[in-house]
């Protein structure tokens, strides 16, 4: 094989844009074999910038036809894991948008499947590629900031209108979506967050439903976490405050890294903190530091970074940035922190799958169905989907 002929199951606004880059030749040695989309007019859409690209209205039957070697999955949440299990069964390469799906349990199945076939399985998180989260946990993890004590990651720049909510009956439901800002917005940050600093041992959280728009998902959440070695973390999000905030602060026994406005600046003990409080005989001292602004000639390669990445893992055993047996540590944090909310309590990991599928089940039965207009349109739904597809738990 030396190109990775590949479909796009999915062709709202995240898989047209990969079906554009690939058409166009920006990821080497990937053909765009087929797309794959329910709705007519995302096809008729696809014939006139996809001229030639042969078309699927059932993903079923584009799997049975075998001119692929691989798929990209980028449909509606409950969706991924469903059809990535199927792929892997029927001998695919798979890649699938964010998030791995909308419960762990559902996502162990695939992760499963994916094992068993033997095939390379990625997620899209191309957050990874950004090399200033890049050098933050390379610090983190050559012990440049000594012994981590603290992660705090203030994302509040997802501001959205109540007309976002309306643009897809799917949109912000249980049924549909499986939540709000942590599903949607919040799993390339959630996924940085473990990549960087590890898994918690346990998450307590308060998800406010509907605070600051007419839905029946979450839309603004603080989860706390702790850490086998006593660390901790807290991550503050919504999407109904502007001007936001996008700064993350990691603390270590000799120093402090922040990352805000695309800039990393490293406060560098020049004693760590836990030598200073064992030998120091001042109460109030003060450790010397100096001030260290990273800067990063290399900029992020995005979507098409890891397209490329996924291409030269099956072509020539490149290691992938972007594993998708990982994607299931973003998940455990969000489903974690639902679940603390619902039961009003700490969870320790690993969490009960079962129960939270239930307490799911039960919200997905009651979730309310929307009507959705021509007047409640929006045209920018930047990586989201409509109600093409009827998400299916």
């Amino acid at each position: 094989m030396n190109k990775v002929r590949v479909a796009i199951i999915g062709i709202g606004n995240m898989g047209s844009a990969h079906a554009k880059h690939i058409f166009s030749g920006d990821v080497k040695d990937m053909e765009l074999a087929a797309i794959c989309d329910i709705d007519s007019g995302k096809l008729a859409w696809a014939a006139e910038n996809l001229p030639g690209v042969p078309q699927y209205s059932n993903y079923h039957e584009l799997l049975d036809a075998h001119i692929c070697d691989a798929i990209i999955i980028a449909t509606p949440h409950y969706d991924h894991p469903v059809i990535a299990i199927e792929g892997f069964e029927k001998g695919y390469h798979v890649l699938s948008e964010k998030p791995a799906g909308v419960y762990t349990k559902k996502v162990r199945e695939m992760n499963a499947a994916a094992e068993k076939s033997g095939k390379a399985f990625a997620l899209m998180f191309n957050q990874r590629t950004n090399p200033l989260y890049q050098k933050v946990r390379e610090m983190v993890q050559d012990g440049t900031i000594g012994e981590p004590k603290r992660l705090v990651w203030i994302i509040t720049d997802w501001y959205r209108t109540q007309a976002y909510y309306d643009s897809g009956a799917w949109r912000a439901t249980w049924a549909g979506e499986g939540g709000g800002v942590l599903l949607n917005q919040c799993p390339h940050n959630l996924d940085l967050w473990q990549w960087i600093f590890g898994m918690p041992k346990s998450i307590t959280a308060k998800c406010s439903v509907g605070k600051y728009h007419d839905i029946e998902v979450e839309d603004d959440v603080t989860i706390t976490a702790s850490y086998e070695n006593g660390a901790s973390a807290c991550f503050i999000t919504t999407t109904g405050e502007f001007p936001g905030t996008n700064r993350l602060e990691i603390s270590g026994d000799r120093g402090k890294v922040v990352i805000e406005n695309k800039k990393l600046t490293f406060y560098r003990l020049e004693t760590p903190e836990r030598v200073v409080n064992a030998t120091s005989t001042k109460g109030f001292d003060s450790i010397p530091f100096t001030v260290e602004e990273t800067v990063i000639e290399s900029k992020s390669t995005a979507h098409v970074g890891i397209l490329q990445n996924f291409t030269n893992h099956i072509l020539y055993g490149e290691e992938l940035l972007s594993s998708g047996y990982e994607g299931i540590n973003a998940l455990t944090i969000s489903n974690a922190a639902f679940l603390s909310d619902w039961l009003g309590q700490e969870i320790t990991l690993p969490m009960d799958e079962d129960l939270f599928y239930k307490l799911l089940s039960e919200r997905i039965k009651t979730s309310r169905h929307k009507e959705v207009t021509a007047s409640s349109t929006i045209e920018d739904l930047s990586g989201t989907y409509n109600a093409r597809w009827q998400g299916n738990p």
